[in-house]
């Protein structure tokens, strides 16, 4: 090989090399791409718009949140999923994502190797309510009904297969008792059923319920995860009425398309902590039920993956049919 030809190849190897780099470095070069898979103005488009509005001071650009509804938010994850791995696109994902890797059969992405994890934003519990004339004091005397006769309690969620019912299902099989579940088109249906005394309970998020409960119409029995929920110090965990250990928060969390180059990661992963550090910003999701707490990218893909393999085992257990 002459060497006018060795320096020209030597010249494009080292060009193309540079080109990624050269990309991460020049990022964002135009505003960032946020899909959350739910009703605007919901959760996760409030969260996704509260955090991404401070990362944008610091990053220099604007972010664009955008609802891509349907399937259980997998067609925002999908959407993401196919996307240019260049950090302008970015999932705001939640605990549903890892409930649709265990309950559809089929999905057009793998559920964790799909994506690059940057950062968990928040975890909240989920609460078990009643209405404040129940005869139900308490998660125990609910599960001792339970006991004492298969299926005599029911509880409604926001469908079949949310997160909310596969909580129901856990905590009905670690505790040892059959309850019927009854699923609605989401949590406003299922409250409304509720407040009318169709069904003696349900498992629904506290943002869900937090008005009814503060207004005295609703009783809350139980909180899902491992400590009280600050918002409601007076309500007794899950764990502490009698089901060991039970353990059971949605979160939510910024993903990005595989391959994405590691310098992008590791800026929106600091900037992502950098928000959660904000006063304001925590404290309006810990007024959403929510506790402000990030990860490293490789903590929040061991936390999905070991969710769905959680979830999977539920979904066969309780013979939920898979999508």
């Amino acid at each position: 090989m002459d060497r006018r030809r060795f320096t020209a190849l030597a010249a494009g190897t080292l060009a193309a090399t540079a080109l990624p780099q050269a990309r991460a470095q020049a990022w964002p070069s135009k505003p960032i791409k946020v899909l959350q898979g739910f009703a605007a103005g919901g959760n996760a488009d409030t969260i996704a718009r509260l955090v991404s509005t401070e990362m944008a001071k610091g990053l220099g650009q604007s972010f664009v949140v955008e609802a891509v509804v349907g399937a259980g938010g997998t067609l925002a994850s999908a959407a993401v999923a196919r996307a240019a791995p260049d950090g302008h696109t970015l999932l705001l994902a939640t605990g549903g994502h890892a409930v649709a890797g265990a309950l559809y059969e089929k999905l057009p992405y793998q559920t964790v190797n799909a994506f690059q994890m940057v950062s968990t934003i928040t975890f909240f519990p989920f609460l078990v309510v009643t209405t404040a004339e129940s005869r139900y004091r308490s998660l125990a005397e609910v599960l001792a009904a339970a006991r004492a006769q298969a299926n005599a309690i029911s509880y409604g969620t926001a469908g079949v297969g949310s997160t909310h019912h596969l909580v129901g299902e856990l905590m009905a099989k670690m505790a040892g008792v059959q309850m019927l579940h009854v699923p609605y088109r989401g949590d406003s249906a299922s409250l409304t059923s509720l407040l009318a005394g169709d069904i003696p309970m349900i498992i629904a998020p506290p943002t869900a319920v937090l008005g009814n409960l503060k207004a005295g119409k609703l009783r809350a029995l139980a909180v899902t995860g491992p400590q009280r929920w600050g918002g409601m110090p007076e309500v007794p965990t899950v764990a502490e009425q009698g089901v060991a250990s039970f353990d059971v928060r949605s979160w939510a969390g910024w993903m990005l398309p595989a391959g994405t180059p590691m310098s992008i990661v590791e800026r929106l992963h600091a900037e992502t902590q950098k928000a959660l550090q904000v006063p304001a910003v925590k404290a309006r999701l810990e007024e959403m039920g929510g506790e402000a707490r990030g990860s490293s990218p490789q903590e929040m893909a061991a936390m999905v993956a070991a969710e769905v393999q959680k979830w999977t085992q539920v979904v066969t257990d309780a013979k939920i049919p898979r999508l």
